[in-house]
Formats: C-alpha cells, structure tokens, sequence
C-alpha cells in the first residue's frame, strides 16, 4: 500500500512524543516523583515592643523594697518595679505614667521567695495578661542556712522554665524582663564594716553569705566563694533560659555587675536595696526594656 510505512511511522512516532509529555506531565499523580519543594518561609521574630502598657513585677524582696523604708518590712511603693515613689521613677511610671501605672502595673513579688515559688507568682501575673512581666530572683536559692542547703542549680533550671511556660500558656504574647542576681559576696564587704548591719545580719539575713561576717579563715572564705560561684551559675541558668523564649530579654548582667555602696544599701539591713538602690535598678531595667535590641 502506497505510503503506509511513512504513515505508520509518524504515528509511532506520535505515540512515543504524546506518552513521554503524559509521563512527564502524570509522574506526581502516578506517585512516581515529586516537585522540588517551595522553601520555608521562617516567621520573622516578634518585634519586642519598648513602650508596654502594662506590667507585672514577679520575684523576692528587692521586689518588695524590703528593709527600704522601715526595718524589716515591705515597702511596695519604692518598688524598682511598680512603685509609685518619685524617689524611685520606678519601671511602671517611667514606661506608663505615675497616673497609668497605679492601674496598669501589678507586683506579685513576695518576700522570701525562691525560683520554686516563681511558677504559681507567674500564674497569677499572666491571669492580668500582662505587656511586660519583670523578674528579679533567686537571691533567696542562695541565701540558705548553709551551703549545703542553696537551691541546686538543675533545680533552679526547672523552676524558671516552668515558670516561663506557665506564663506562655495564659500570656503567650507577654515580654519578659529578666535581672540578674546582685553579687551577694560584694554586699557582705560594703555591710561588714558596719556594727548596726552586722546585728541585723545575726537575725538570719542570708546566713551562708553573711553568718560570722568577720571570720577570714580558709572555712569561711571558702563558704563566701561557695555562694558567689552559685549566684553565677544562677545567672548562667536565668541568661539561658530567657535567651530560649522570643520575647525575654535580660539586664546583660547589669544588676550583678551593679557596685551597690552604702547610698545604695538599706541602713537598717546593709543588704537589701535602699531607696537610691531601688532607683538605680529602675534606670538599670529602664535602659534594658528600651534599648533597640535585646
């Protein structure tokens, strides 16, 4: 038959090009191969805000303003954090207002509290959905009856981070605030020249620190030097767990660095942040919630 081999030819022909387009086309639906995937779109971090408009102070008695204005008492008001004394311009007034901050601002601190009691403090603070939640504590882990006796560090882990994910779980959008721990061993050389500080010490104010604050034997500088190793490697714990969360930011070791001197001590206690002392923590936190980046 004229031009049958030419004709069966391109229909050949025709067939193989048509089942290569439809194999190349069909490969996904057969389940035979995949296209090459879209790359990730990471979420770009939170921006911290430095302008919150409100705040919750949790954490111990520098929170309080403990010894700050009367002997052995709270004094709220002068708090760094949320107090309304004009001594201070504490962290609530200088971010809000002295008017916005008496409404917007709320200290759950408690005097004598340890990391093991921060999670139940950041439940009750996240319950007012805070802006800013600040955090000031662990002096008291190390401030114990003896060395043997100061909260281990893997327990101090577990409790900030449980506290965290207590405050995530109800204040998800919340920034944080972290201070470090003062250097505990610096505030025993600036009160131990002082007779008064030294009887109030005798009452049970951080003993492991201040216990027989004369004594310069090898026992008791080694016990000193149990203590600051310990704040140290709390504020290793509080730099690390807050540099996990987006919105943490802390103080870059400011506090610990701070040269607390006697306008800056309580002169009931000598260990405890007096009026002046509560200010400068203010500034201290003030520049660190406002800087541009954490």
């Amino acid at each position: 038959m004229r031009g049958g081999p030419r004709r069966r030819s391109r229909a050949v022909l025709a067939v193989l090009a048509a089942a290569a387009v439809l194999g190349a086309a069909g490969c996904d639906t057969a389940g035979g191969g995949s296209a090459a995937p879209e790359p990730r779109r990471s979420s770009p971090a939170p921006a911290w805000d430095p302008s919150p408009g409100s705040i919750a102070a949790v954490g111990d008695s520098i929170t309080r303003g403990f010894d700050a204005c009367s002997v052995l008492s709270d004094c709220p008001e002068v708090s760094w954090a949320t107090g309304d004394s004009p001594e201070v311009n504490s962290l609530a007034v200088r971010l809000l207002g002295k008017a916005k901050a008496a409404e917007r601002s709320w200290n759950y601190a408690v005097t004598g509290a340890r990391m093991a009691d921060l999670p139940a403090q950041m439940a009750r603070a996240a319950a007012r959905k805070p802006e800013l939640v600040t955090v000031l504590v662990g002096a008291n882990d190390a401030c114990r009856a003896s060395v043997a006796a100061m909260t281990p560090v893997a327990d101090f882990r577990a409790g900030f981070e449980e506290a965290m994910r207590t405050l995530r779980k109800t204040a998800p959008r919340a920034q944080v605030y972290v201070a470090s721990i003062p250097d505990l061993k610096r505030l025993w050389s600036q009160g131990r020249t002082d007779p008064l500080g030294k009887r109030v010490w005798e009452l049970g104010v951080c003993p492991s620190m201040l216990a027989d604050a004369d004594a310069l034997d090898a026992a008791a500088t080694e016990r000193r030097e149990t203590v600051r190793r310990r704040v140290e490697d709390y504020n290793a714990v509080l730099r690390e767990v807050c540099a996990a969360d987006r919105l943490c930011r802390g103080d870059g070791g400011a506090v610990h660095a701070f040269r607390f001197g006697p306008a800056q001590l309580s002169r009931w206690d000598w260990f405890h942040p007096s009026v002046n002392g509560q200010a400068r923590l203010a500034e201290i936190a003030y520049r660190a919630v406002t800087a541009e980046r954490g």
